[in-house]
């Protein structure tokens, strides 16, 4: 008995009934047999080695598509489980799935990995690759299943079995590891040619800092050794990179244990800040914004007024005063929209743009804190507008321009849009949303951006138009939004006056671009690898006296250049001129400024840059003009040199 197999490009074959997606491939291509992973069957993703019963659409999935690749990873999961149980057969199985670029996979065990037990589950790792299992698979009803992970005492698996719906659950098997898994997987072990392991972290059973702490392995793996060795040279650029690292050796912030999540900035992080501020406040100024400051802590009653009591609760932090409850703030709009309603507003004065970087907290777990990137409490740089219905598109559109122009022109950084849409805890009718979110894709097809929809996603009170920043690496971090809200105006009941002398609701945006200040700095620390333009540098030149006795000069150059402004301090120690050349250029000091005896008789200084390297003899007064205009310019590199 054959059946029919359909093919994604319509195209049609018959094979015998109980064929496999493997057979099927080796019968158009040798070379797609060996590429393939797995096949999709009727639309359901499936193993090669399944039997195809009955006429079906049939599309391979190879390793080379991002499906392919996913699938090799959560394979190369169970292989590191497997490689482990066999090192510590008392260690106990969690949960590995396949992540973005790699894959880990969590473990109960008695002891903490160390990096030479990582070099021990690699190696081990290699050699079940070698014996090339295969890869099986099987259903249980439920209960069976229960009885045989209790059985092997992987009571983890147990656990995720008793909250299970379905009757039948799928197993998968090779060697000696048997794993509760959905897949599909490779074929065989054999198949897994490139692969790491990266390093180990400490992480709660479920997320939940009340269970027990598991060791996780992260690796990553990738269908070509090629691929593999250009992956960890990324990874490693990503470590010379990480801001952490680098916010320590220049001294710009710094995570204490009295304040997990709560950063501190140290004396140069804070010119890096201030130097942001001082922009952002400039820019928003030239677009007619307002700038206003509201309280951190407001009344428990304003977040049930808003929906934040019911859809983001769990994230905020709570206290009394005269035994009345308040909130901390987690987000800055309630506080605008007080603002809005302190007024009888007029179509006139619409639209009302207010600014505000507004320090929010958000209680985040302690295992997904990272550095400035992932914190407990920031600043947001929110904008709230409120418009008339009529003044949407425009107002939209204004703040991609503003968005564009401090991603793009000031930092050239690259970025892509999502058109994020009503997620499931979404308060109001389906009508207002679908409007809002139309009237966000029209707006940002007018600016002929493409994005993706990213289905699901948006805030509880609006779709949301997401800008995703990509850096050096390739990494991306969701920086600005635009969010179009109909919602809050009706809660608050926020109201206008119109041209007919009638009342009427206004739209709102609420709007970030830097997102968190402070993780826009750590996202700059790790693009600029410290290395920051001049305008940005917490030091922008240093001054060398090749001698004490010229250190009155230096004093005098110096005195010279902070009447402009410029931030410029002077190497007094007792070292060496290439000591302190070498040292300066360690600390990523855009200028030095050697001075000598040729310079003090001259009134000039010999200028150096740390990348650019030799820049001859100015006068004062000309050095003085160049970085005063590179600074003033926000030049991303130094003027006068060729890029």
């Amino acid at each position: 008995m054959s059946i029919r197999i359909t093919f994604p490009d319509g195209s049609a074959r018959e094979y015998p009934r109980g064929t496999t997606a493997y057979k099927v491939a080796e019968d158009i291509s040798p070379r797609l047999a060996k590429d393939a992973v797995a096949a999709r069957v009727s639309g359901v993703l499936q193993n090669l080695q399944d039997e195809i019963l009955e006429d079906s659409s049939l599309e391979i999935i190879t390793v080379n598509q991002p499906e392919g690749l996913e699938i090799l990873r959560h394979s190369a999961a169970h292989v590191m489980a497997e490689a482990v149980k066999r090192l510590y057969p008392q260690a106990k199985l969690a949960i590995g799935p396949a992540i973005d670029n790699g894959f880990y996979y969590d473990f109960d065990v008695p002891e903490a990995f160390s990096p030479e037990d990582l070099t021990r589950i690699e190696a081990e790792m290699q050699k079940i690759v070698k014996e090339d299992q295969e890869f099986t698979h099987w259903e249980l009803d439920r209960e069976t299943a229960i009885k045989e992970f209790a059985a092997m005492g992987e009571e983890y698996k147990v656990e995720l079995l008793e909250e299970m719906e379905d009757d039948k659950v799928s197993v998968y098997q090779q060697g000696e590891l048997i794993d509760l898994c959905r897949g599909p997987h490779l074929p065989s072990t054999g198949r897994l040619k490139a692969f790491k392991l990266l390093n180990v972290a400490g992480a709660y059973w479920r997320g939940d800092s009340n269970r027990p702490m598991l060791q996780r392995i992260y690796g990553t793996a990738f269908a070509k050794q090629k691929d593999l060795d250009e992956h960890l040279h990324r990874f490693e650029e990503a470590a010379r990179r990480d801001h952490r690292r680098l916010g320590r050796e220049l001294d710009l912030f710094s995570i204490q244990e009295e304040g997990p999540g709560f950063p501190f900035l140290h004396p140069n992080g804070m010119v890096i800040w201030r130097t942001l501020e001082d922009f952002w406040r400039k820019e928003h100024r030239r677009r007619g914004y307002q700038e206003v400051k509201t309280p951190i802590i407001l009344s428990e009653s304003l977040w049930r007024q808003s929906g934040h009591w019911d859809h983001y609760r769990e994230n905020m932090y709570f206290t009394e005063i005269d035994e009345r409850p308040y909130a901390i703030k987690p987000m800055n709009c309630p506080g605008s929209i007080l603002l809005y309603k302190r007024r009888l507003q007029s179509y006139r004065d619409l639209p009302l743009r207010y600014c505000e970087l507004g320090l929010v907290h958000r209680h985040e777990l302690s295992g997904t804190l990272h550095g400035l990137m992932r914190v407990r409490c920031f600043h947001q740089d929110d904008a709230h507008i409120f418009m008339l219905p009529s003044q949407i598109q425009e107002e939209i559109m204004g703040v991609i321009d503003f968005i564009d122009y401090v991603y793009r022109d000031v930092f050239g950084l690259k970025y892509r849009v999502e058109l994020s849409t009503k997620p499931e805890d979404a308060m109001g009718p389906d009508e207002i949303w679908d409007a809002a979110t139309e009237a966000l894709r029209k707006a940002v097809e007018a600016k002929g951006i493409p994005y993706a929809v990213n289905e699901g996603d948006g805030a509880f009170y609006g779709p949301k138009l997401d800008f995703h920043l990509e850096d050096c690496l390739g990494r991306t971090w969701q920086c600005g939004t635009i969010q179009l809200d109909f919602l809050m105006p009706e809660r608050f009941d926020l109201t206008y006056i119109g041209e007919d002398g009638k009342e009427h609701r206004p739209v709102m945006i609420h709007r970030v671009i830097f997102g968190a200040l402070e993780r826009f700095i750590g996202i700059l620390i790790e693009e600029f690898a410290g290395v920051f333009p001049a305008w940005l540098a917490p030091v922008q030149a240093r001054i060398i006296p090749v001698g004490e006795r010229f250190l009155d000069y230096a004093g005098a150059v110096r005195k010279e250049l902070m009447a402009d402004d410029l931030r410029v301090e002077i190497d007094a120690r007792d070292e060496k001129v290439g000591y302190k050349i070498r040292s300066a250029q360690l600390d990523k000091i855009p200028y030095m400024l050697i001075v000598g005896e040729k310079e003090a008789e001259a009134g000039t200084v010999s200028v150096r840059h740390r990348q650019a390297g030799d820049r001859g003899s100015m006068t004062v007064d000309d050095f003085r003009k160049l970085l005063s205009q590179e600074a003033g310019s926000m030049a991303l590199a130094p003027l006068g040199v060729d890029s």
